[in-house]
């Protein structure tokens, strides 16, 4: 299943907290433009869809509420930032923007800010689950290499032929590496020593 392209952003549902009625507005007819689907909103209010993507006003920060950033962490964020001093960039940083725009806002680079916010926001989700399977892959590894330990000591073999009497057992067994070194390890289950 491909997923849709970061550079269409018809459909696509915002919620944007701009103080500015300018630069809300801008942001409108710009959203407008894009076939994006915007909702004012006010951070203390709660919110009964799951947005794409969210434009945040620095002025509305810090964000109290735990409940609220734990929203906010779900979709990417843009901030528009209004000053750059280092007490406005640390609570921009709160938010783990996936973007970014400088006010006063102008109608050119918001749509450069939505396609990096939503890539950004594609590629991190993806490294998360690369890390998911690494960590995985890693704990399954411990348990091989406790089960070859194991399978070495109680048979007298060396590694190499440890983990092949293993890998053998799990092919005759119809099941993974990982899965009969769970039940090696966990049930003192050993392969009878062949040949």
């Amino acid at each position: 299943m491909s997923r849709p392209s970061s550079f269409s952003l018809r459909g696509r549902k915002a919620i944007v907290a701009i103080k500015d009625e300018r630069d809300a507005t801008i942001v409108r007819r710009q959203f407008e433009r894009l076939g994006v689907d915007s909702i004012a909103w006010e951070p203390t209010e709660a919110i009964d869809f799951a947005p794409d993507l969210a434009l945040i006003d620095d002025e509305f920060l810090p964000l109290t509420q735990p409940a609220r950033r734990a929203f906010l962490g779900r979709c990417p964020v843009i901030a528009l930032l209004g000053t750059e001093t280092p007490s406005r960039l640390k609570l921009v940083f709160e938010l783990d923007p996936a973007s970014f725009l400088v006010k006063p806002l102008r109608s050119a680079g918001i749509y450069a800010a939505l396609v990096m916010a939503i890539e950004r926001s594609e590629r991190t989700n993806e490294l998360k689950q690369q890390v998911v399977k690494l960590e995985q892959r890693l704990r399954s590894r411990r348990v091989v290499l406790a089960a070859v330990l194991q399978v070495m000591h109680s048979h007298a073999l060396a590694e190499p032929a440890a983990f092949a009497l293993i890998r053998k057992a799990a092919m005759e067994q119809r099941k993974t590496i990982e899965e009969l070194s769970a039940e090696i390890t966990a049930k003192g289950m050993l392969p009878r020593a062949t040949g």
